[in-house]
């Protein structure tokens, strides 16, 4: 009779690669987590293999209610769309460790039985509750391992050498338990990563690490293995911060007879040289991004370089273009430091880049924001914004003078460069308003030929004109789109409005 491990085994997928992003649902999604499940998704694709969402939600004390749909949705808005997950299945499920729980007791049963894992039947110590999730250190960690846990659980547990007879009769005598990894206190063990080469740790330093709590649940780490086998996970994207349990997942991991996956670490995102990014200090999510008026391009392709050169001068890649550059060699040890001028900038370019009828689209909220005149035509704003604009949300404080002129003083006249002053602006504005009068069409065109035809018979450059006509619509030194769209958007009748505004004032201080 096949045996009910040989069953689990049976239904491991194999033959190519397979990756695996696998957050915990504690909110929404930060840069770092952004970027291991881009890369993770890059090296599954880049071979053809398989890409998997995987929710570790055995710490139920800091999971987020709706959280899970926050990184499936944030993962679909990226375009990282992952082959298996829970809420699409496949032949591995369920994929949310907490559905799995009655898989995890028998394989720490299993250890114990084979020695590399004992029964503790010690009273609850701190440790025994925390989830030794190393991701939470640096970030919002309300249980990640201290000092003084790491310090104790170094100690002979007076548990570990009981006779595996004894501690099983009092297991199932009902005996309150937890089950500690066995680690070796002699010899050494050693760690192959991509990134970081070949780490080897002295045994004597390995703690006995929880794997199976008081209730039932299990550890990150005990979990993280036996999940990474069951799918068959063959490359494994994590964080620095793993580091320093890696060597104890390899115990497992040979415990077991598994093979080991290949690791590939990527060093933190920094907010500057001393400090990690963190939610808890305020750094942005994905979300924070995306509502501060970033494009999910942009992010995405900045993300990638935090820590991941293509090599070459190159800096602009879409999701499709990272597949066919996209190399592990290229990712870096050192730390990534977020620089949200550089995505700004990345954002200026990504918004340029787009079909003007995509932009108008996505500027279309923002611009009502501030133009509520539906009069006004929001496509033709958005064609003077989509090369002036970095952000989304700068949108309404660059056009908020359609709606209405703003209060200005007449000094916004004088432009050393433009040639101008009040009287001359005076001038240019009366005669403006002149040729707009006799103009039988109000288009573009007509417009820009009617004020370079009359800067021409004025005898004066362009800008002279321009300037003055400009600051009469606008009420404002800095524009997007020159005089020519600002006067066309607003209309014939609200831009004679405006420059006999103008006119009244220049001539108020004339008097």
């Amino acid at each position: 009779m096949t045996s009910w491990f040989e069953e689990m085994e049976s239904k491991i997928p194999h033959g190519k690669v397979r990756t695996r992003f696998a957050p915990s649902p504690t909110g929404y999604m930060h840069v770092g987590g952004l970027r291991t499940a881009l890369y993770a998704y890059l090296i599954a694709k880049k071979s053809g293999g398989t890409y998997i969402l995987r929710i570790e939600d055995t710490d139920a004390a800091r999971f987020v209610e709706g959280a899970t749909e926050i990184i499936i949705d944030t993962l679909k808005n990226a375009g990282l769309i992952y082959d298996e997950g829970p809420d699409v299945g496949g032949p591995v499920a369920p994929y949310t460790q907490s559905e799995r729980r009655d898989t995890y007791l028998p394989y720490a049963r299993l250890l114990c039985e084979k020695g590399a894992a004992y029964y503790c039947f010690c009273e609850p110590k701190a440790q025994d509750t925390d989830d030794n999730d190393p991701s939470l250190v640096g970030h919002d960690a309300p249980g990640a391992p201290s000092a003084e846990n790491e310090k104790f659980s170094l100690e002979d547990d007076p548990c570990r050498d009981l006779p595996f007879a004894d501690s099983k009769s009092r297991v199932e005598s009902g005996v309150p338990f937890v089950v500690r990894m066995k680690a070796p206190r002699e010899g050494e063990t050693t760690v192959v990563d991509l990134v970081f080469g070949v780490i080897t740790t002295q045994n004597k330093t390995l703690d006995d690490m929880i794997l199976l709590k008081r209730d039932g649940m299990p550890t990150y780490n005990f979990a993280n293995v036996i999940d990474d086998h069951l799918m068959g996970i063959t490359h494994v994207m994590r964080g620095s911060e793993y580091i320093s349990s890696a060597p104890k997942y390899n115990l497992l991991y040979d415990a077991f007879g598994w093979e080991i996956p290949t690791y590939i670490t990527v060093s933190p995102v920094m907010r500057d040289a001393q400090r990690k990014l963190s939610k808890r200090h305020g750094d942005p999510t994905y979300d924070d991004l995306l509502n501060q008026g970033y494009l999910p391009d942009a992010v995405l392709n900045y993300v990638a370089l935090l820590g991941w050169s293509p090599g070459g001068e190159r800096e602009m890649f879409t999701l499709k273009e990272m597949l066919e550059v996209f190399d592990v060699k290229g990712i870096s040890k050192s730390p990534a430091i977020f620089d949200v001028d550089k995505l700004t900038h990345f954002n200026s370019e990504y918004i340029r880049a787009l079909e003007p009828e995509k932009f108008a689209e996505l500027a279309e909220p923002y611009i009502r924001k501030a133009v509520k005149n539906e009069g006004l035509s929001t496509a033709a704003i958005a064609q003077i914004l989509q090369a002036r604009c970095e952000k989304l949300t700068d949108i309404p404080e660059k056009i908020d003078f359609f709606d209405s002129l703003p209060d200005y003083e007449t000094e916004l006249y004088v432009h050393k460069k433009s040639k101008t002053d009040e009287k001359i602006s005076l001038e240019m504005l009366r005669a403006a308003q002149e040729a707009f009068e006799a103009m039988t069409e109000w288009t573009n065109l007509s417009i820009h030929d009617t004020l370079i035809a009359l800067a021409e018979k004025l005898g004066v450059k362009n800008a002279t004109l321009m300037w003055p006509v400009r600051i009469a619509a606008a009420g404002k030194a800095v524009t997007p789109g020159g005089a020519v769209e600002i006067c066309w958007i607003l209309g014939r009748d609200e831009t004679q409005r405006r420059i006999e505004t103008g006119i009244k004032k220049l001539e108020s201080i004339s008097q």
